[in-house]
């Protein structure tokens, strides 16, 4: 009897102690400091994200580089690294909000009355310098009209630019605002490509799916015109170049045949060549 009741009494014991360290695992209590660390953290919103919208500024999509952002806008890529303070220009998120439009003036400061007080300078990044301030005596009369903005000049006429035929050759497709966004003109390797009116270079490279060795030129602030297709650069980012001046070589870099495809762009938008060249 005492041998069954002491097995029966080790068995109850055992018994006791598994019950409860089932109940330890199975009731553990929850550390909510694990389960905060482990929960996802709120997405950051993407550098501009206050500006999406605004007129001035573009919202990146898919596919995008800088490159073709700054040429569907009219603007250059270094303009857009320095608007946007961006490190490295190959690293943009879609969905991150860039300007691409000059940053506006600074409000100018009102009129002093007093003797000898200048106007504000102009920032940098291609605005043009403020005009000298008015004389102290003339201040108050002027400050009334200087308060008004300046009739604006007609864009056409200011921004008019003398545009010649970059090559010779037979013209393989027109313009087509949905397909083709310039003239393809055939010609051979080698073929020299020359600049459509003067300029300088803003950008000389390979780094437009589609468009192979490319050439951008910027006139003014109202056009671009883009060679494409070349098989040989001669110029550099940021160099002046003249109007008729060899820039390239015809090729067919990213292209089926030999061709030159030429753009004209008016503030980013393609328009028809054909319009803007002298009958060919």
């Amino acid at each position: 009897m005492f041998g069954a009741g002491k097995w029966g009494a080790v068995a109850l014991v055992t018994a006791f102690a598994l019950s409860g360290c089932a109940t330890k695992f199975r009731q553990a209590p929850v550390d909510e400091r694990s389960s905060q660390l482990t929960r996802a953290p709120a997405a950051k919103p993407l550098p501009g994200a206050e500006n999406a919208g605004k007129a001035g500024f573009y919202t990146v999509k898919p596919g995008d580089t800088l490159i073709r952002i700054g040429m569907d806008n009219g603007q250059t890529w270094r303009d857009l690294v320095r608007w946007n303070n961006l490190e490295n220009p190959n690293l943009i998120e879609t969905g991150q909000v860039l300007r691409i439009a000059a940053p506006e003036v600074a409000a100018a400061k009102p009129l002093a009355t007093v003797a000898g007080t200048t106007g504000q300078p102009a920032p940098s990044g291609g605005v043009a310098p403020a005009l000298p301030a008015a004389s102290a005596a003339s201040a108050a009369a002027s400050s009334a009209v200087a308060a008004k903005p300046a009739a604006p000049v007609a864009a056409e006429a200011e921004e008019a630019v003398n545009f010649q035929w970059p090559v010779r050759g037979h013209l393989i497709s027109g313009f087509d605002e949905a397909k083709n966004k310039g003239l393809d003109i055939a010609g051979k390797a080698g073929d020299p490509v020359l600049a459509a009116a003067d300029g300088r270079v803003v950008y000389a490279g390979a780094g437009l799916r589609g468009y192979g060795n490319l050439i951008i030129l910027k006139h003014n602030n109202t056009y671009l015109t883009a060679y494409a297709h070349n098989q040989t650069l001669l110029v550099k980012e940021d160099q002046a170049i003249k109007r008729g001046q060899k820039i390239a070589e015809m090729g067919n870099s990213d292209a089926d045949q030999v061709k030159l495809h030429f753009e004209i762009r008016r503030q980013g938008k393609p328009v028809d060549p054909a319009k803007y060249l002298p009958a060919n």
